[in-house]
């Protein structure tokens, strides 16, 4: 069966803005094409690596994870033959994604007005940090930088202690996203009408749709949301010691008030001391839940039952007792979760002669499936067969090998 997106041809120039973009696009059937400079990718080069290798050799698991299924051209932009070449190749594409900072492709004569000319239902999705105008369009960025002007850095981490960054560029994610969703509604626009347009995402406001109703909360109470990792927000809300980790409970707050006589039925069946005095008009009341007095009563109720059972004990438990209650995981327990392993989540993939299982796509589609079809590439790979297949004469491609402009 074919991919979703298969006959779309893709150029991606960007890094890590548009790497899990152009993966996502690839693995449902698109021919993307990965530009990379003569050096590389930065992304090449970002620890860790696997099985711990440095050197020319190493592959970087980022750089693995988030480039399967593509095919890598090296193009050298400094070069005027690696900037005609490339034009040459993104005018004949559907979709040009990249991550060069505002400006940028237009002083090389590669910007989407240039490239429009050449072919009108283009979709080119520039991902940068903080989109193409604003005050702030030229700034440099990172993972945190974007994490912290998003405002989603000040929610995570301890009640007392700073911001802590969630791991795995989640500011970086949230902008390939958005991208592609956003990409994938210009692409079928420009289908309907022939018409493509220039699709403009910002990192920063990507980040800022996670922050959910933290600005609402602001807004209508006056109130700010703050981080509380680790901590109760108010009894019967948070996470919990285990046997073997910790929980997740939510019997109190919005919505949460309804399942606290459950919780108090469910360890008064289990003979827990004080369960009793967890009942009374007192803890459906706001103001004393949230008191220390009210928490930490109910710390010591609750851990004297959770610190003698393992969380999935508690998990299936909670179940029955209709209390919303979740085992924390680690990442050992989600690779060994029966969950996703009935649903085939994650994948295999032969890469430096060893297989390597990576996480694969959280949807799946009957008719047009998702599949992963060949491991990151080599830098510069498939160079001569993407040249190749955009036309490029057996003497064009000689002399841009020759000239250093590809490689």
């Amino acid at each position: 069966m074919v991919g979703a997106l298969e006959g779309l041809t893709v150029v991606e120039y960007g890094g890590q803005l548009t790497n899990y973009c152009g993966k996502m696009f690839a693995e449902l059937g698109a021919d993307v094409i990965l530009v990379e400079p003569p050096s590389g990718s930065d992304l090449r080069a970002e620890p860790p690596f696997v099985d711990g290798q440095s050197g020319d050799e190493a592959l970087s698991i980022q750089f693995a994870y988030r480039n399967t299924s593509k095919r890598s051209i090296v193009l050298d932009m400094d070069r005027t033959e690696g900037r005609a070449a490339f034009g040459r190749i993104a005018g004949q594409a559907d979709i040009v994604l990249e991550g060069q900072r505002p400006g940028r492709l237009d002083e090389m004569g590669l910007g989407y007005v240039a490239l429009a000319e050449r072919n009108p239902s283009l979709v080119m999705t520039s991902v940068t940090p903080f989109g193409q105008t604003g005050p702030y369009a030229a700034f440099e960025d990172s993972d945190l930088i974007l994490m912290a002007f998003g405002g989603l850095l000040w929610m995570g981490g301890y009640a007392d202690g700073p911001p802590v960054r969630a791991a795995g560029d989640q500011a970086y994610m949230a902008g390939n996203l958005f991208g592609a969703v956003a990409t994938m509604i210009a692409v079928t626009n420009a289908e309907l009408t022939g018409e493509g347009q220039h699709v403009d995402v910002s990192v920063q406001e990507s980040v800022v749709m996670g922050l959910e109703n933290a600005a609402q909360f602001y807004d209508l109470e006056g109130h700010v949301r703050r981080r509380f990792g680790g901590d109760q927000r108010e009894a019967g809300f948070g996470v919990f010691p285990c046997r073997d980790g910790h929980v997740f409970l939510i019997a109190s707050g919005i919505g949460g008030n309804r399942f606290w006589a459950n919780l108090v039925d469910w360890l008064e069946e289990e003979n827990i001391e004080g369960a009793t005095a967890l009942r009374g008009a007192k803890w459906g009341k706001r103001d004393f839940m949230a008191s220390d007095a009210a928490q930490d009563e109910f710390w010591d109720v609750f851990t004297r039952f959770s610190l003698t059972r393992n969380k999935q004990d508690l998990y299936h438990d909670s179940q029955k007792w209709r209390v919303p209650l979740g085992p924390v995981n680690k990442p050992t327990d989600i690779l060994e979760s029966a969950q996703l392993r009935h649903r085939g989540y994650f994948v295999e993939m032969e890469m430096m002669g060893r297989s390597v299982r990576m996480p694969g796509a959280p949807y799946q589609l009957s008719e047009t499936p998702w599949q992963l079809t060949n491991p990151a590439p080599r830098l510069g790979e498939h160079t001569d067969e993407v040249l190749k297949r955009f036309g490029f004469t057996v003497d064009e491609r000689s002399d841009l090998f020759s000239s250093g402009a590809v490689a």
